[in-house]
């Protein structure tokens, strides 16, 4: 009870103060529950009929102070409910289901949970008000430990076959990721409600059921029971065929919904995720009063579904009609931008953030726009936001970590990471960051020393993703029988991440032997992976085996497996351009050849050798060096170079790993040209500048 004492230590003095030095009217006891609801949406009123009351000695009646507490917490007003409260030591149940109730909603879940201990302490018995709101803050937290114990004072107090506490405890379990206790509630209820079922349906969402959460919306109207709104836009997440899109849309029609702007909006993103984008974009234009929320969930639709440019557009429409974005939209109009990776978009969002929300800025978003920064490859901007941080959490810490190793600054991950733990105990993901970060670094070492602190320390249990990443340290060091014998201790069997990681350092090693017998785990596992097919046969090719990486191919184009098509991106005032290799589509593609070739001619005097390896067809030497010229990040980088000031930083984005004839060629470019270049690959990011790359040729 003293930390929320000390929490909520203001306020009812300053009442007391106004009430001794303001000349008031008295208030009429018959009057006062009528005028306290009249203070409905003004704190600054309720302040002061709080002072007459005072004044009129009318704060001594029950019935009136939890009137007074009840509309304070309404009006969001919680440090002075509570110092009301505090203020006046009952026992009556009904007063503490009020603050509690107050605390709830109001988000302050763990002083509700620290209010309900003192009842219990107290001897307070609670009742069937008690118990929703308190598991709502359970719910909320999310804290499974003590909503267990709530469920057993419930059931102690012969309260749980109440319909309402037993909805609430199938939420509660439901977010608390325990389905099958929500199941066991929901089984056991003597009777249902449709919030019952909704319920239900939810907390299979919330657990990867939507399968069995459609089942049950069928159950539930099969059993005669209309569908609530709640019911129908969970039902509409579960969704994940266009089929089952038409079906629940048909009750949707049936039931009158179709004018409800959330289930409209529900059914445009249902609709949008199932692939049926022109019926999506129909709803939507059908929504004639678009606010906020139709408008965020249209953006997140989009950024969702990989259409970031109709994303963006959509934020554009909103703020013309005078809608500004609220953090959960601003989330979804990062996303987009992420998926761009967008520098000059990522600095719009900022510059949108920074004006909106001033030194008001929430803590995910700004997280996601440390992440957004990390992925335009500037770490810069992301450290500046990052340090200007009022607070950061576990997710802001990884975020930060995990783009200094995406960029090869380990040194740095792990003085970040050291400051970390000294006010925030690191969890899994925190350890799969460092370790990437120590991999891509080639810290060994510092890799050992991270992992065994996991358990050691911190009383983190190692999972297959930190087991890949030690393999990947050891493997990339060159400590391939180590990283062997590392895989033979696991005490877990290896998944594809881990022989993933040990077939990269094969191809980094060249070692024929073990690389086959990895690979040839790999294909049970992920039998239609084409990236490990053509690792390995990159490293036949450069083994010398022509014949054993010929059968790679055969033996793919037998499994009908393809290699994904390679493009890279390039951004230039605002506008994306993408290039595949030997493209003839761009407007300027005679200049940028021209001009490649020209520099392809300034490198070979620099020593650069075209590396044939890297050409997957069987063509003379001289077809093969041509076509090494033509990959998309060569006509990509010319692009920049044409069209980008000298000054500026080129900055490309390939889908696939960076091949390395282009990452040796890109060294040399940087060299005889003078300018910076940033690329990200699939794996990581490589800052090219004066013939050196930061991956020091370790990726």
């Amino acid at each position: 009870m003293n930390k929320v004492n000390q929490w909520f230590r203001r306020g009812f003095c300053c009442v007391c103060a106004e009430a001794k030095t303001q000349t008031l009217a008295p208030i009429e006891a018959d009057t006062c529950t009528s005028l306290i609801k009249q203070c409905g949406t003004s704190l600054h009123s309720l302040k002061a009929f709080h002072a007459s009351m005072l004044k009129s000695d009318l704060h001594r009646n029950l019935h009136f102070l939890t009137n007074l507490i009840s509309q304070y917490a309404s009006l969001g007003s919680v440090s002075y409910a509570y110092s009301v409260f505090s203020s006046t030591p009952s026992a009556d149940l009904f007063l503490w289901n009020v603050m509690i109730r107050g605390l709830a909603d109001n988000s302050h879940y763990h002083h509700a949970i620290l209010l309900y201990k003192q009842m219990l302490k107290l001897g307070i018995q609670p009742d069937n008000f008690t118990f929703p709101f308190i598991i709502k803050a359970c719910s909320c937290l999310p804290h499974f430990e003590f909503g267990v114990r709530v469920h057993l004072d419930a059931v102690k107090f012969g309260y749980q076959p109440h319909v309402f506490i037993s909805n609430s405890l199938i939420t509660m379990y439901g977010k608390c990721d325990k389905y099958d206790l929500s199941r066991q509630v929901f089984d056991e209820m003597p009777e249902k409600n449709v919030v019952s079922w909704s319920a239900i349906i939810g907390a299979c969402l919330q657990n990867d059921r939507c399968e069995e959460g459609f089942s049950l919306f069928w159950q539930m109207l099969s059993e005669g029971s209309r569908p609530s709104r709640g019911a129908i836009l969970n039902a509409m997440a579960c969704v994940r065929s266009y089929e089952e899109a038409d079906d629940v849309y048909r009750v949707v029609l049936e039931n009158g919904l179709d004018f409800d702007q959330s289930v409209q909006s529900a059914a445009a993103g249902m609709f949008a995720r199932c692939g049926k984008m022109e019926v999506a974009r129909k709803l939507f234009n059908g929504i004639m009063s678009k606010d906020l929320v139709t408008w965020a969930t249209t953006i997140e639709v989009y950024a969702k579904a990989d259409l970031p440019f109709e994303a963006l557009g959509c934020l554009k429409q909103m703020m013309l009609q005078g809608i500004f974005p609220d953090a959960i939209t601003l989330l979804s109009v990062i996303r987009a931008c992420s998926i761009l990776a967008s520098f000059q978009l990522a600095h719009i969002v900022h510059g949108i953030i920074t004006t909106w929300f001033f030194h008001n800025q929430l803590l995910a978003v700004e997280t996601a726009l440390i992440d957004l920064y990390v992925k335009c490859g500037s770490l810069t901007y992301a450290r500046k936001v990052f340090d200007g941080m009022q607070e950061r959490n576990i997710i802001t810490w990884s975020a930060m970590i995990s783009g200094y190793g995406m960029h090869g600054w380990g040194r740095e991950a792990l003085n970040l990471f050291d400051q970390m733990k000294a006010s925030v105990k690191p969890d899994h993901i925190i350890f799969v960051s460092i370790l990437s970060a120590c991999s891509h670094s080639g810290l060994v070492a510092e890799g050992w020393e991270c992992f065994n602190s996991m358990s050691r320390d911190f009383g983190v249990t190692p999972r297959p993703e930190h087991y890949a990443c030690m393999v990947d340290i050891l493997g990339r060091a060159g400590k391939l029988d180590e990283a062997c014998d590392f895989i033979e201790r696991m005490p877990v069997r290896p998944n594809a991440a881990v022989w993933g990681a040990l077939l990269g350092a094969c191809r980094i090693h060249l070692n024929v032997d073990l690389a086959e017998m990895v690979a040839r785990k790999l294909f049970d596992l992920e039998p239609y992976n084409a990236g490990r097919y053509v690792i390995l046969y990159n490293i036949y090719t450069l083994a010398g085996k022509r014949k054993e990486a010929d059968s790679i191919r055969t033996l793919m184009k037998n499994r009908g497996v393809k290699k994904f098509a390679g493009y890279t991106v390039i951004e230039i005032k605002n506008k994306l351009h993408a290039f595949v290799a030997g493209d003839r589509s761009h407007p300027q593609i005679n200049l940028i050849y021209s001009e490649l070739e020209r520099l392809m001619d300034r490198i070979r005097q620099e020593g650069y050798t075209p590396d044939i390896n890297f050409v997957l067809h069987d063509v003379d030497e001289e077809t093969k060096e041509s076509m090494l010229y033509l990959h998309s990040e060569k006509l990509a980088i010319v692009f920049g170079l044409i069209n980008l000031g000298p000054e500026s930083v080129i900055r490309i984005r390939k889908n696939l790993r960076v091949c390395g004839d282009c990452h040796t060629a890109t060294k040399f470019i940087s060299k005889v040209t003078g300018r910076e270049i940033i690329v990200r690959d699939a794996h990581r990011f490589h800052h090219f500048k004066d013939g050196a790359c930061s991956c020091g040729d370790y990726w």
